[in-house]
């Protein structure tokens, strides 16, 4: 198999846990055996149980790719937008990436699926089949078989209602009445799974998007028109099948959603008391929540913020969110965690956590003087291309103007003291490592 998993969002529904830089897919709120795992890191291990050679790009946003690396690794493949266009670009920019980049053939079948939806391994082997039914229509797509009248969800309408069927027809998503009648004509929930030869899209794609091959279009990609797949390519063709899928299969993009299917009622240093009904408890942070006497509620904490809501008014939040909502405070990265911890006038606090064998960028800062002090575990610093062993205890001051950068002999715990007039992201200048 091929597939492209698309990575977006904005983090705003997920919050305090989910943010621009850690959207859903990277919180770890499932279980692998007694480890708890990210949404991410769950779907790519069912899809590699599923299909052990399956090649798997994840498109994304340049925000996300160290989430990505962190937790599946320096491997993964992973195609990156150089800004947000909607999906028909993302998807022909990854497609040219397969195509361009890692050499597969113009008759393979690709598959396009979400990353954030909740399903069971029954899942991905019917994206296994999408595939082999790749060809036999220009687009294959797969349908949710619907539980519900759902008023959320656009509907795919079928010629008929066997398990693959040609498509009579599109939907937008109606109101509950509607949706009962489109049930009864066997209609299928539209969740954004297609299947198509390599060819097909690379065409379809040369005809709307003026560019010679994955390069040229990652360099002009600020000029894609921002446009749906659905709107660009899916509405307009005629030749179109659709794939029955009546497996698990959950969009969980609340907290109310995502508490159904969380691995523990905590996560985290907190407790519930015995009066508690239907509560949920994630905590982010280094100190304890006590919940008492909450009935259907979801308590989250984070250095973003903490949200204290009742489950079912907490798919209402983002438009709150986005008037309290502040800078990003918590980041994972490629070589590890780096968390804000408090921020002064001219002074920022912050822990980074570099993993074992991984190392920060080569990098200085032109407005503001660093002091680290580790707080545990053994590695090294390189200041201005010399090299020192640190440990617990060590303290590295680094004025201003200086390269510098850590790497983690074990697992490294620093706290990273930032003084100067202009603290900010952008004053970061990055270097390659003399090593």
């Amino acid at each position: 198999m091929n597939i492209i998993l698309l990575s977006g969002g904005s983090g705003k529904r997920l919050w305090p846990l989910s943010n621009d830089v850690r959207s859903k897919q990277f919180i770890k709120l499932f279980k692998n055996g007694d480890k708890h795992e990210s949404m991410v890191q769950r779907v790519y291990r069912q899809i590699k149980r599923v299909d052990k050679d399956a090649t798997v790009t994840i498109a994304t946003s340049k925000s996300q790719v160290p989430a990505i690396h962190n937790q599946l690794g320096e491997d993964v493949s992973v195609c990156v937008e150089p800004m947000r266009r909607d999906t028909f670009p993302a998807i022909v920019l990854a497609a040219a990436y397969l195509h361009d980049e890692m050499g597969v053939k113009d008759e393979e079948p690709v598959i396009v699926c979400p990353v954030d939806p909740y399903v069971d391994d029954s899942y991905y082997e019917a994206v296994e089949q999408l595939g082999k039914l790749a060809g036999q229509a220009n687009l294959t797509l797969m349908g949710i078989e619907p539980t519900y009248p759902s008023e959320k969800y656009g509907y795919i309408i079928p010629e008929s209602k066997d398990k693959v069927s040609s498509v009579k027809e599109f939907k937008e998503k109606p109101d509950r009445a509607t949706a009962e009648k489109y049930l009864e004509q066997g209609a299928v929930w539209n969740a954004g799974i297609f299947a198509f030869k390599l060819s097909y899209l690379m065409e379809k794609a040369h005809e709307l998007i003026d560019f010679k091959n994955y390069q040229d279009l990652y360099d002009k990609y600020d000029k894609c028109e921002k446009i749906s797949f659905d709107y660009a390519v899916v509405e307009k063709e005629s030749s179109i099948n659709v794939l029955r899928y009546k497996g698990e299969w959950r969009d969980v993009g609340t907290w109310n959603m995502m508490s159904e299917v969380m691995a523990d009622n905590v996560i985290g240093n907190a407790t519930l008391d015995e009066t508690c009904e239907n509560t949920h408890v994630v905590n982010d942070l280094d100190i304890p929540i006590l919940v008492m006497g909450a009935k259907n509620m979801v308590v989250a904490a984070s250095g973003d913020g903490i949200l204290i809501a009742d489950k079912e008014r907490s798919g209402y939040m983002k438009p709150y969110v986005e008037e309290t909502a502040t800078s990003v405070r918590y980041a994972d990265k490629s070589w590890g965690a780096y968390r804000i911890i408090s921020v002064g006038d001219n002074n920022l606090i912050a822990r980074a956590r570099i993993k074992a064998g991984h190392r920060m960028s080569y990098h200085s800062h032109d407005y503001r003087n660093e002091v680290w002090t580790v707080l545990s575990g053994k590695g090294y610093v390189i200041i201005d291309g010399n090299k020192q062993k640190v440990e617990a205890g060590s303290v590295i001051n680094i004025p201003a103007g200086c390269k510098h950068t850590i790497i983690g002999e074990t697992d490294v715990t620093v706290l990273e003291t930032q003084i100067g007039s202009k603290i900010k992201i952008s004053d970061k200048n990055k270097f390659k490592p003399n090593l």
